[in-house]
């Protein structure tokens, strides 16, 4: 029998040493955590309906996160832990059911939360969109996870939750007017406006740096099976929109999407995850960005391509990738304004063909901007919905959004967190 390891915690004077509680959001005090605070005080309060603790490094930046949300959050407990240090991370997880992280790059600040968080049986959910450490976590804890009570829940934010429950969605609605699933689905960009985070960005540039370094993390970044479990790592080739292309579906051109490496890993894991009667060994799924139509739409394509490009080859420069870190690109914990968060919205279209050429239209919508307002919101949601899923209803594991919450975090999303979801004509 494994044995559960408990230490003593840091604590500010106002938590009860028998607290236990449904949340704790890790890393509050930086831009998105405290984002994630606050949305969790409107939406739910201080000890009523979800119990929920911040924790951070530093307890003085903790006591300012306190009072900067005002005189409804002076009853919200902190807690101080290190991610370098196991014991401290043990302590912070033994005393709440979820831990939702918003602590990256998730390679350098990640690894030992996930091992405290098996250790002492506590799921977790984060923001992470970086395969190869989500690789390195599967092989090494994956076993382990799955002997636990820990449910562990990666990219629970606009990586990759409207992707990801955007095709359990259109899966459902397919069962249910033909009779079968899609095998052929498509997600298109549509519109949006908000800019991605400083803290994907420097997830992007530490993905890029390991995997130049190591033939290994390249290999797995190109396999867009990489994070199915071992006997489904293999499969059907896959599309990818690696330039400007004419897509005749939706009767415009496209551009890559910079999310889609890591929002096609999690679909694909996501139907890998699937019993042997809904498993479907075929499904090709991929994502772009719309860009119009005719001659506008290509051109607008081209340059978004190019420009993307630039920036790869940028990031593949030492000199060049300082030089973005320094003066373009947003520094993890810097982030728009209120009125920004609240004036940006994604809108995502779905295509999807049944294997007997019947075909299904879909959109995922959000009422606030991806990389910030909107994931702050999508992430609370998902940890709440967590810590209410009982032990005994999903083991313990590694899963994704869909297969782990399922119906409850769509309902939850578009009560609460501003999404919609629907079926267009």
């Amino acid at each position: 029998m494994r044995q559960r390891m408990v230490y003593a915690v840091r604590m500010n004077s106002n938590t009860n040493s028998n607290d236990t509680f449904d949340l704790i959001v890790w890393g509050a005090t930086g831009f998105t955590g405290r984002l994630v605070a606050e949305y969790l005080l409107q939406q739910y309060g201080v000890d009523g309906e979800v119990r929920w603790a911040v924790a951070a490094r530093s307890q003085q930046r903790l006591d300012e996160l306190v009072r900067s949300l005002g005189d409804a959050a002076s009853g919200l407990r902190s807690f101080t832990a290190d991610s370098d240090d196991l014991q401290s991370l043990l302590a912070l997880t033994s005393r709440t059911r979820v831990v939702l992280t918003t602590v990256g790059p998730y390679a350098l600040y990640g690894s030992k939360l996930i091992e405290a968080c098996i250790s002492s049986d506590t799921d977790y959910c984060d923001l992470s969109g970086e395969v190869p450490w989500m690789r390195r976590m599967l092989d090494e804890h994956g076993a382990a996870a799955a002997a636990s009570q820990a449910r562990i829940v990666h990219c629970c934010g606009f990586d990759s939750i409207p992707s990801d429950l955007g095709v359990l969605y259109l899966q459902q609605q397919a069962r249910q007017r033909f009779g079968q699933p899609l095998q052929r689905i498509k997600m298109r960009v549509r519109a949006a406006r908000g800019g991605i985070s400083g803290g994907t960005y420097a997830s992007m540039l530490n993905i890029g740096e390991q995997a130049r370094q190591d033939k290994a993390v390249a290999a797995i970044l190109k396999n867009p099976y990489s994070i199915c479990p071992p006997d489904r790592r293999k499969g059907v080739r896959q599309p990818y929109v690696a330039g400007a292309e004419y897509d005749a579906d939706f009767k415009a051109w496209t551009a890559p999407f910079v999310m889609a490496a890591i929002n096609t890993r999690i679909v694909h894991r996501s139907n890998a995850l699937q019993p042997a009667g809904t498993y479907l060994p075929e499904l090709v799924y991929d994502e772009a960005v719309l860009t119009g139509r005719g001659f506008g739409g290509r051109m607008k394509a081209l340059s978004v391509s190019m420009g993307m490009g630039a920036f790869l080859i940028g990031a593949a420069i030492a000199p060049t990738r300082a030089l973005l870190k320094r003066f373009v690109l947003p520094k993890p914990g810097e982030g728009p304004n209120q009125q920004q968060r609240e004036q940006g919205f994604f809108k995502l279209q779905f295509y999807g063909e049944t294997a007997a050429g019947e075909v299904l239209k879909g959109a995922v919508s959000g009422d606030r901007d991806p990389g910030y307002g909107s994931t702050s919101k999508m992430i609370s949601e998902a940890a709440v919905a967590l810590s209410r899923l009982p032990k005994a209803q999903l083991p313990g594991g590694f899963w994704t959004p869909s297969t782990a919450l399922g119906e409850d975090l769509l309902e939850r999303l578009q009560a609460h967190a501003g999404l919609t979801f629907s079926v267009q004509d």
